[in-house]
């Protein structure tokens, strides 16, 4: 009997008793015991009622623990590492990925569940080539709406004018982003900012200035240094200079990417090669590869194999690719450095005319004619080289030089040979970028990684859909140095695309390239649902990341 009420009392303490007193009141008179013996059995009751609400205690913990936020089952799952496609439950808590199970018929409580029959489930594209001003456009919806989760910026050797690119990042951060944010060095701003600016050889002071800057953007947490050298000031400098600065990127564990000193046909190999010298202090990286006027496959093998031998050698190198047989830049690329800043464009119209016009013929003939020019900003957006010179009634040259100048306009340039840009594609060194911004007038901004599916996976199958998504993800993210995103995997950051690849279309166009794609079912930046379909459900959901 007295037993039973000890049970009782731990019962009632279980389900909140208030009052201490109280209940030891109401057993004792229960058990007709007086109230002196019933103290002297406190340490008991202590002892049964702690352990009652330890156990109820784990019991919700227990519970808490087998719930999730975000459930997504029957998914057919691409990881991100080529390997082939396998179904799985993959549940989220957070911002991470916590758990994969294979056994699709076990039973999970979470918070949300979507069911993806149907559908491939696959990591957040990754843009290791990215344009676009964080502070002014902070949702980057281009981007998303392709599939890309992370975009890296600072590219072509241009990053923002900041000496404390740390306090930059900071303002950055507290925008709503759409996508989360890789951020690297500019060489051309770097110059820029150390007072070498167009110097051929720079001061020891200048050159300790512009390491100084190298190191703390590295510090702040940018993954690597961009070089652009076919633009200026980053064209005036030499091999010493760069080597220096790839030993401080290799000592910081990170990465060169470089717009190469020229890509035309006739020198793309040199270029290459100066990178590769680069490349016995850090890993390096072709940006948008290409051979200008290069044509066939086994024109693109040719350099590939220039890059297969550094790699026999111990040199890490890797290169990214837009689906796209035009480029896009300032019209500054169709002028010679004599007629660009730091020297006086006016001056040289008035001492140079006739030799200008007559280099301007011999490019723009040599790119392929003025049809192949496509202007893309300025009072002639939209228009042909061609249809400008039409319309002002003089040769194209003139228009060109006059109308335009070389800071007048950006534009796109059909120069390259599809055969041979898929032939860099195939290569297993070379993953995807856009080269794009949410402001560019050039239909890879809003389409190039839906091309990939909709043209080399679904329609060409000239890639299989495992190895598409590891150019666009895993490989991407090896390459760039993010530790826990690029896979799906356990622990890693939930950055997930849903979608049937036959759905995916790219809509841009080069005479309307600001369509965003369709196709993709969910986008899930950081944990977080950001996309269902067409429709925008959550913002803010992208970080900046650090090396």
């Amino acid at each position: 009997m007295k037993k039973k009420y000890f049970q009782g009392l731990v019962v009632f303490y279980s389900r909140g008793a208030n009052e201490t007193g109280n209940a030891l009141l109401f057993i004792a008179n229960k058990l007709s015991l007086s109230m002196e013996k019933l103290y002297r059995h406190a340490a008991l009751f202590a002892t049964l009622v702690l352990a009652s609400l330890v156990f109820a205690s784990c019991q919700q913990v227990a519970s808490d623990q087998n719930r999730y936020e975000l459930l997504i089952r029957n998914a057919m799952v691409i990881d991100g590492t080529g390997s082939a496609a396998y179904a799985a439950q993959v549940l989220i808590n957070g911002d991470s990925i916590a758990l994969i199970d294979t056994d699709t018929s076990k039973t999970y409580t979470a918070n949300r569940t979507i069911d993806a029959a149907g559908l491939y489930l696959t990591p957040g594209f990754i843009d290791t080539h990215a344009h676009g001003d964080p502070l002014e456009t902070p949702d980057f919806s281009n981007f998303l709406s392709m599939g890309i989760t992370t975009i890296c910026l600072g590219q072509d050797g241009f990053s923002p004018q900041r000496e404390n690119l740390k306090e930059w990042m900071r303002e950055v951060d507290g925008k709503e982003l759409g996508v989360n944010v890789a951020m690297f060095a500019g060489h051309n701003t770097l110059r820029m900012l150390s007072g070498i600016e167009y110097d051929s050889i720079p001061s020891e002071h200048g050159m300790a200035k512009l390491e100084q800057l190298l190191t703390d953007a590295l510090d702040a947490g940018c993954f690597g240094m961009t070089t652009g050298l076919e633009y200026n000031p980053g064209y005036y400098a030499r091999p010493a200079e760069l080597n220096r600065l790839a030993e401080i990127v290799g000592n910081k564990g990170g990465i060169i990417m470089s717009h190469m000193r020229n890509e035309d046909d006739a020198f793309v190999e040199a270029s290459i090669r100066e990178l590769l010298e680069q490349g016995r202090y850090c890993p390096v990286h072709v940006s948008h590869i290409k051979v200008v006027y290069g044509k066939g496959e086994k024109r693109a093998n040719r350099v590939l194999q220039v890059l297969d031998s550094a790699r026999q050698q111990g040199i890490q190198v890797t290169a990214d690719f837009y689906p796209y047989t035009a480029s896009y830049t300032g019209i500054a690329i169709l002028f010679p450095d004599w007629a660009k800043k730091p020297h006086d464009y006016q001056e040289v119209l008035k001492t140079r005319r006739q030799e200008l016009a007559t280099f301007l013929r011999n490019k723009i003939i040599q790119r392929n004619g003025p049809e192949a020019t496509l202007i893309g900003s300025g009072p002639y957006k939209s228009k042909t080289l061609q249809q400008v010179a039409e319309e002002l009634n003089k040769p194209f040259e003139l228009a060109l030089m006059e109308d335009i100048g070389p800071y007048g306009a950006d534009g796109a340039y059909f120069i390259m040979d599809e055969t041979l840009q898929e032939t860099f594609l195939k290569d297993p060194h070379v993953m995807v970028c856009t080269d794009g911004s949410p402001t560019m007038r050039h239909p890879r901004s809003f389409g190039a990684f839906a091309r990939i599916l909709e043209t080399y996976v679904v329609q060409k199958k000239l890639l299989s859909l495992e190895e598409a998504v590891h150019k666009m993800t895993g490989l991407s993210a090896e390459t760039i140095g993010l530790r826990d995103r690029g896979l799906i995997k356990q622990g890693y950051k939930a950055d997930l695309l849903l979608f049937r690849p036959e759905e995916v279309k790219e809509n841009a166009t080069y005479e309307n390239p600001h369509q965003e794609a369709s196709g993709f079912k969910y986008i899930v930046v950081n944990g977080k649902v950001v996309r269902e379909g067409e429709k925008a459900t959550s913002s803010g959901a992208g970080l900046v990341l650090t090396k």
